[in-house]
């Protein structure tokens, strides 16, 4: 499971990596949370489930990563710990993390939305890659 961050002019985007597409949606939240925050200071506390379902794996990608997008915007949540699973178009995850404390958690990005510019999903051959472009 890895991800790092690619360079985009005006935005920021994610390349996330894992042997399976669960790994490989992992890695993208995982990325994600890591614009956010310094995910070393996020403790598993608390516990989060999402339920999706989408028409494709592409929109599947999106919806879930802006389903954390929401958490976070609504409830301060950032996640540390994703078990999740996919079948056909639908995706069940749980996340565990805490909400963030600004006293504690250091604030990096203000994350609007995973965007299908420039999106990315494909396997490659023994990995999934994905490459998410993020409005800030």
């Amino acid at each position: 499971m890895s991800y790092r961050v690619i360079d985009v002019p005006g935005d920021v985007g994610i390349r996330a990596e894992g042997k399976t597409i669960e790994e490989c949606f992992i890695s993208a939240a995982m990325g994600l949370y890591s614009l956010i925050t310094d995910l070393e200071n996020i403790e598993s506390i608390d516990e989060r489930e999402i339920e999706l379902i989408e028409e494709s794996l592409e929109n599947l990608l999106i919806s879930f990563l802006n389903e954390l997008i929401f958490h976070f915007d609504t409830y301060g949540f950032v996640g540390k710990e994703i078990s999740l699973s996919i079948k056909e178009n639908k995706l069940l995850a749980k996340i565990k993390g805490e909400n963030f404390n600004p006293e504690k958690h250091e604030k990096k990005l203000l994350v609007k939305a995973a965007t299908y510019h420039g999106l990315t999903l494909k396997r490659e051959n023994s990995l999934w890659i994905a490459e998410i472009i993020f409005d800030i």
